[in-house]
């Protein structure tokens, strides 16, 4: 690391903070469902370019909001993850109390991908200020990534070859604690299942009909008998599409989409094949068609303990990050109005999760099996609250949101500064990389 490096010192965020906070805005505003981020996408490009970063690729794996930013050249190659798609039903004011959007808009950040996109952002034109400034080589990748709700963005660009190439990466979220991204997520897999039956007067004839209906039915009556067998951190759900649309017709069109999480990608690629044998013998049952098709699908993260260790000491260094008392009740408001202990913000660092289960999944578990991959979790609403609620939409779109994601940019920088510059860190990520991935 240069000696002319104050480590902690980055005057490059002084006069980058307003950027970073002015864009988590707009993407709060517009609130763009996956696949649907044209303004949220394009004004991440218009801001790299500006700083002068090369857009490399654009509708990456036919995902038209996709896109690789590039500066630099030569080793080491260091990736940075963007996301900024929204939810739908999360739409709120950024109010201490579930209050709809004077605007109309029902969707929203309530995951707080509008903060990943611009934090994220933020710290690539950061780093990229101080490798001119300090002289240091190596390129710098910056990712556009899709669709994350729907588990399928960084899938897709993995397949297509998008992270090849790179020594390592960083990404972070936003969530009600602060600490290393070190949870242990689930590998999982989206399905649709559609049942094409006959039609007919469900009164005067229905014995020449076949219900697509039943045949749902069914599928989920043997769905919820199955889970009394599957491990206890697996974890399925559905969402019935359509399953009839009139009282007196038999219905001969049914569709559903389901998701199965389990612990690793050979767990879901056993338990997907269960499911699948259920919706055929719902057909059977019910003497109709099953078409199946796969939607989306993503490993478990491979968590790099190197990245993570240094990412947590940068924490240690910085503490948590600091609220006013007006950002503690506006956090207690909305715990008080959700009916959770009123804990206000967190005020200190958790611990090394150390591969504690989460529930959850992320695509950024197919980046983690290309490249050594390291993140960060950052307290952006309440304690308490859980991501994709209403409070996290207005705790997104107001200085709690952007106080985390400030917090965020700044600790990424200071990881990607560290596997730029720090060559024993760098080879330590490898290492372990290639020993959890054989």
């Amino acid at each position: 690391m240069s000696d002319k490096l104050d480590m902690y010192d980055w005057p490059e965020f002084t006069s980058l903070n307003a950027r970073i906070v002015e864009s988590a805005d707009r993407i709060w505003e517009y609130a763009e469902l996956a696949h649907q981020e044209i303004k949220s996408s394009a004004l991440l490009v218009d801001w790299l370019k500006d700083e002068g970063f090369e857009v490399v690729a654009r509708g990456v794996a036919d995902l038209e909001t996709s896109w690789v930013a590039r500066y630099g050249s030569g080793a080491p190659v260091i990736g940075i993850l963007t996301e900024f798609d929204a939810l739908p039903g999360l739409g709120n004011e950024a109010v201490c109390s579930q209050t709809p959007r004077e605007d109309g808009v029902t969707t929203g950040h309530g995951c707080g991908h509008n903060l990943i996109g611009s934090g994220a952002t933020g710290a690539a034109v950061a780093l990229k200020r101080r490798m001119e400034k300090e002289g240091v080589p190596g390129t710098l990748m910056v990712f556009g990534c899709p669709a994350e709700e729907l588990l399928i963005g960084k899938s897709l660009m993995a397949k297509a070859g998008s992270f090849d190439g790179l020594d390592a990466c960083l990404h972070w979220h936003p969530l009600n604690i602060t600490t290393a991204f070190n949870f242990s997520t689930v590998a999982c897999a989206d399905f649709e299942f559609v049942w094409h039956g006959k039609t007919a007067h469900s009164g005067a004839s229905p014995w020449e009909g076949r219900s697509a209906m039943h045949a749902l039915e069914l599928f989920v009556h043997g769905v919820n008998a199955m889970r009394e067998h599957i491990v206890p951190d697996a974890r399925m759900h559905y969402h019935i599409v359509q399953a009839s649309e009139a009282i007196n017709i038999v219905p001969d069109y049914s569709k559903i989409q389901v998701r199965y999480r389990g612990p690793d990608a050979e767990n879901v690629r056993i338990n997907v094949e269960w499911l699948k044998q259920i919706a055929n013998g719902a057909a059977m049952m019910t003497q109709t068609v099953l078409e199946d098709r796969a939607l989306a699908g993503t490993f478990d993260c491979n968590n790099n303990q190197s990245i993570n260790a240094r990412i947590l000491k940068h924490m240690q260094h910085l503490d948590a990050p600091v609220w006013t008392p007006e950002e503690q009740m506006f956090a207690k408001e909305i715990q008080k109005e959700s009916s959770v202990p009123q804990d206000g913000l967190g005020t200190c660092l958790t611990p090394d999760p150390a591969g504690a289960p989460m529930g959850g999944s992320s695509d950024v578990g197919d980046v983690s099996n290309i490249t050594p991959t390291g993140g960060a979790i950052v307290a952006c609403w309440p304690l308490n609250i859980p991501p994709h609620h209403w409070g996290c939409t207005a705790s997104n779109g107001m200085s709690i949101g952007h106080k985390g994601m400030l917090y965020a940019a700044r600790v990424l920088a200071l990881a990607g500064w560290d596997l730029l510059t720090d060559k024993e860190l760098l080879g330590a990520a490898k290492e372990e990389f290639l020993k959890t991935t054989e």
